[in-house]
């Protein structure tokens, strides 16, 4: 016997979950949405809440927005036999002319536009995947901070009348600053903090970079990571971002979904007979397309395989180096 569906609403906070429903009737006939009320986000009063609308005999389907909150929601409803899909906020239609938000009026939307087929959800990784992201994450905020830091010692030092002309950051830069002299005592104690600063999130950095590479053995994905080191331009710790941050390669059901997806398409403003394209889109996952962006500079010079591509692939089939020599042909060629 067929099951009517509920569509049921989720806007998603730190202490509480707003919930509204809509049910779709059997033979197509849809109902007025109408709201459940406020539950609290803990795992038992998720429980509760849908163990009671369980309890009326139809089908539920769930769904939120991906924010802050992750993915304990979902994967608790689904450890329950539920469907909760977890949706792109950014691709939620929006009308032109709304100018009120509240948790209600986004619950209500949300089980509205999930009834209707209108919510785009995002891949869900699994518990492992998603630490292995955090990780990759964790340092690229390191990178980060190194940058910030390095930009307030530069700033410093050029105020004082300082500026290194050669290349920054070696040994030799290190010395050099700390040879300088300055007329105020305090200029010392500011001198050393930053540098202190600069240090603190190198070895951060290292430690996060080394914790990477600790853990990439007995990760699922592994393979996957040593293969796209065939590539030029591409070596662990960047082959480990790309695919902790785009996780099942397999949902795109072509190459030009996936740089869709990553931002890595024209934009486009046509109408009638005019096309216009600009540049990239931008959208979707930041850090994977940077990663890829810096990757692609390493095209600009001819095709060949350095040293460290060739001790790497040596433990790649050959099917895989001959895909990995036609790719770094083709976008030499097309580079230059």
């Amino acid at each position: 016997m067929q099951k009517a569906i509920t569509y049921v609403g989720l806007d998603v906070h730190k202490d509480s979950i707003v919930v509204s429903l809509a049910e779709a009737g059997l033979r197509g006939r849809l109902r007025e949405v109408r709201e459940y009320g406020k539950v609290l986000n803990t795992p038992a009063a998720l429980k509760a809440m849908a163990t009671k609308l369980a309890a009326g005999g139809n089908e539920l389907r769930f769904c939120y927005e991906a924010g802050p909150c992750g993915y304990g929601v979902q994967r608790q409803l689904s450890a329950m036999g539920h469907h909760c899909a977890v949706v792109a906020p950014s691709l939620v239609p929006r009308k032109p002319g709304e100018r009120i938000k509240t948790d209600r009026r986004d619950a209500v939307k949300l089980a509205k536009l999930h009834r209707a087929g209108e919510l785009t959800p995002v891949w869900v990784p699994d518990p492992a995947h998603e630490a292995m992201r955090d990780l990759v994450r964790a340092r690229l905020a390191a990178v980060r901070n190194i940058r910030e830091a390095r930009q307030q010692l530069s700033g410093f030092l050029l105020r004082n009348g300082y500026h290194y002309h050669r290349h920054p950051w070696t040994l030799m830069h290190r010395r050099w600053m700390a040879d300088l002299k300055f007329d105020q005592p305090l200029h010392y104690i500011v001198l050393q903090d930053c540098i202190a600063a600069v240090e603190a999130s190198e070895q951060r950095r290292d430690r996060l970079e080394a914790g990477i590479i600790a853990a990439l053995p007995e990760w699922s994905l592994a393979p996957l990571v040593e293969t796209l080191q065939a590539l030029r331009g591409i070596a662990l710790v960047s082959a480990t971002t790309l695919v902790a941050e785009l996780g099942d390669i397999a949902r795109f059901s072509n190459p030009r979904q996936l740089m869709a997806y990553l931002g890595l398409v024209p934009s486009e403003h046509s109408s009638g007979r005019s096309r216009r394209q600009g540049g990239i889109t931008k959208a979707g996952n930041a850090a994977a397309r940077r990663m890829l962006i810096e990757a692609a500079w390493s095209y600009r010079f001819p095709a060949r395989i350095s040293r460290q591509q060739l001790l790497q692939q040596e433990r790649l089939p050959k099917p895989i180096r001959d895909i990995a020599w036609k790719a770094q042909e083709r976008l030499c060629r097309r580079h230059r």
